[in-house]
């Protein structure tokens, strides 16, 4: 059979499972003092606990590989001969993987010792993709691997706790907070929610409904966004002019809390993140929309950050 696919490095942007990460770092508080010492300090605290999420356990700093299944046997190791070729420190035969239409299932290497929920594995489990909830996390030393689902293709997505990315990066690269950024936008509710074709690094799109319409106006020019999820909870995903110079070149993400009685909402540019997409090839992320693209250079937010990948 075809050998699995390695994910290829790529210089792009993350799914909308990251929605709800997303959503956990916006709730950090805000001061009424735009440009007061509470209000810097909220940054550096919210900054802190964005650096704090991608090093955690389940965070995009640890992802050491991804790859794309094909129907059928998919044996795993770190042997050149495997369909799915782990990092050398993995055993050179860890097991084997079946895709069969939606079923899944692993059978380990009854030589090696492979954990699930902290207990040995001897015989064939049956695995969970991300698609249906929890995935089914398999274990083997620093090694955690699991099953995503991106359209109709199966991916195996590695993880390895004990990455060198860990310690490399120390902070993300950002522009000092500045007021003129928290800029004031009106929202203009859709009578039912609007379907939007998200772009993304897979080739494909993202069929997302979007609440509402967001416009602002900034230095007399007038801008819109579309946002996606709910009107409590909008995620954007955005691009700008300072996208490949001083930002990441797939665009960046901007979580928008629910507007107040006068359907106006805050856009907080300082809070303005890159997406998993510029720190590791191994992650899925989505594209901005056409219409989310902004001729206008957002100086606010995160940076690229300064790494020495080989998608950089």
């Amino acid at each position: 059979m075809a050998r699995a696919r390695p994910a290829q490095p790529i210089i792009a942007t993350a799914f909308v499972g990251i929605l709800c990460l997303s959503l956990s770092l916006a709730g950090c508080n805000q001061s009424n003092s735009p440009d007061g010492k509470d209000y810097k300090q909220s940054i550096r605290q919210w900054r802190s606990e964005r650096l704090k999420n991608l090093k955690a356990p389940d965070g995009w700093l640890n992802l050491a590989g991804l790859y794309w299944l094909e129907e059928g046997k998919n044996t795993i190791g770190s042997d050149s001969s495997r369909d799915v070729v782990f990092p050398r420190k993995a055993p050179s035969r860890v097991g084997t993987l079946w895709l069969q239409e939606d079923s899944l299932r692993f059978t380990p290497n009854q030589q090696v010792k492979i954990q699930y929920n902290g207990q040995p594995i001897h015989q064939t489990q049956i695995l969970t993709s991300d698609a249906r909830g929890e995935p089914t996390i398999m274990e083997h030393g620093s090694l955690r691997w699991f099953i995503i689902k991106r359209g109709d293709q199966y991916g195996l997505r590695l993880r390895d706790l004990n990455s060198p990315l860990l310690k490399e990066l120390d902070s993300i690269p950002a522009y000092p907070p500045r007021k003129k950024w928290r800029i004031q936008a009106r929202f203009k509710a859709y009578d039912q929610p609007k379907t939007v074709e998200v772009p993304n690094v897979l080739g494909g799109t993202y069929q997302q409904k979007s609440p509402g319409l967001l416009r602002f106006t900034f230095k007399g020019q007038t801008y819109e966004l579309h946002p996606t999820g709910t009107v409590k909870n909008m995620f954007v995903v955005f691009g700008d002019d300072t996208n490949a110079e001083t930002t990441y070149g797939g665009g960046r993400f901007l979580v928008v809390k629910n507007p107040d009685q006068d359907q106006t909402v805050q856009l907080d540019f300082n809070k303005a993140y890159n997406p998993p997409c510029a720190f590791t090839p191994y992650a899925t992320c989505p594209l901005p929309p056409h219409s989310n693209i902004l001729t206008l250079k957002i100086e606010a937010g995160e940076k690229s950050p300064d790494l020495d990948a080989p998608h950089h």
